[in-house]
């Protein structure tokens, strides 16, 4: 009997627990009608943070970038101009010298002795002068009184003047041995900084050798040599001709501070081999920035121009050629085509539809299209206050 109740009609049918475990599934909520916020928003995504700067039109230089090597504008190597040991050494090598500094002294006790003898030299060649003097003076009363011949007169007179020859030639001896006592202090010509020293104490020279005792290197003030397109040439003259132009080189160095001088030199002729022309500017040095033989980043700056500029990372670039997205005022944003004529530090030239003071997407970009909703994110928090931390994922 058992058997027959569990084998008759009241079997359950196989489809029963699907039609429940479905029930289950519309029962859950949010599945089974939309979500508020959906209904309200009609199904829109919202608006895209970004940043935006205003579109400027007003004057800008015209720059001229090159490369360019920092020289000199005098070395000068020191040779000694007389011969003798080296006595005394009073720099170091590195050191910053002045004009007239001295340098090194060579041993004087021969040139001295040399001295002497000239000095007591010259003393007898006056002595003779004066006692020929003497005798012509004598001579010529005598010849007046008919008791001297006119012979024995311009003898005399002759004498008197070879004596008077004999003392000059005598002292321009001790001039020129004096002038080797100087010499035997060797100074700086100019002011600049010494190379290395490869003569010592002891070492002696001699004024015919070509070994060079220092290079005493000017570094203050400097040049800056670099070469422009010949196609620049047109535009360098007439800046010229209105002043000297500003120029600003900086070292290939992390945050290295650009200096400023000033184009003192334009070549004669343009190099047919590389269709450039060689320029040259002077910068003031006094706190060593810029070092002979050095690699800078050459900035020309020839004119000021009008032109519309926007902050560089506004510009966009794509299939149809660069753009800049602008936010209008109903919050839309907006493509505009653009023609990149230059750039000048953090600034973009452009030319195309750009109306002055408009706002340019310079943040945020890449995640808008031309017609879609964005807002301006929120100011920057003031110097001292918690940086708020926004989750790009959310954006």
């Amino acid at each position: 009997m058992v058997r027959a109740r569990l084998e008759g009609p009241m079997r359950v049918p196989r489809r029963l627990p699907l039609l429940m475990l479905l029930l289950s599934w519309l029962a859950l909520p949010g599945l089974a009608a939309p979500s508020r916020a959906q209904t309200a928003g009609g199904g829109g995504s919202p608006p895209v943070p970004v940043t935006t700067e205003p579109v400027r039109v007003g004057p800008l230089p015209v720059e001229v970038l090159a490369n360019g090597v920092v020289a000199s504008e005098s070395v000068v190597a020191v040779r000694p101009r007389v011969d003798g040991q080296i006595e005394q050494v009073h720099v170091v090598e590195g050191q910053t010298v002045r004009r007239g500094q001295p340098l090194f002294t060579l041993d004087t006790r021969l040139t001295r002795a040399v001295l002497a003898q000239q000095e007591a030299t010259l003393a007898r060649d006056r002595a003779q002068a004066a006692r020929a003097q003497s005798d012509a003076q004598r001579y010529q009363s005598l010849r007046g009184e008919s008791f001297a011949s006119q012979q024995r007169f311009e003898q005399a007179q002759a004498d008197a003047l070879a004596s008077a020859a004999t003392v000059r030639a005598t002292e321009a001896q001790i001039a020129q041995t004096r002038l080797n006592l100087e010499f035997a202090t060797i100074t700086a010509e100019i002011d600049g900084r010494l190379g290395a020293l490869p003569i010592r104490v002891g070492n002696v020279v001699r004024a015919g050798e070509s070994t060079s005792l220092a290079t005493v290197t000017q570094v203050d003030p400097v040049l800056v040599q670099f070469a422009v397109p010949e196609r620049w040439l047109g535009e360098v003259k007439a800046a010229m001709a209105e002043g000297a132009p500003t120029v600003r080189a900086r070292p290939d160095q992390p945050n290295a501070r650009a200096a400023e001088g000033e184009l003192v030199f334009v070549d004669s002729s343009v190099d047919t081999n590389t269709g450039t022309i060689l320029l040259k500017a002077r910068f003031p040095n006094p706190d060593l920035r810029l070092w002979p033989g050095q690699y800078v980043q050459v900035t020309l700056v020839t004119r000021q121009e009008e032109v519309t500029s926007v902050s560089a990372s506004a510009v966009q670039t794509g299939q149809q050629g660069r753009f800049v997205f602008v936010l209008a005022p109903d919050g839309t944003v907006r493509r505009r085509a653009v023609e990149l004529a230059r750039t000048v530090g953090d600034r973009a030239v452009v030319r195309g539809q750009l109306a002055e003071g408009e706002k340019a997407v310079v943040d945020g970009a890449q995640r808008v299209t031309d017609g879609s909703r964005a807002v301006e994110r929120a100011a920057q928090p003031p110097a001292g206050a918690p940086a708020q931390r926004v989750s790009t994922v959310n954006q």
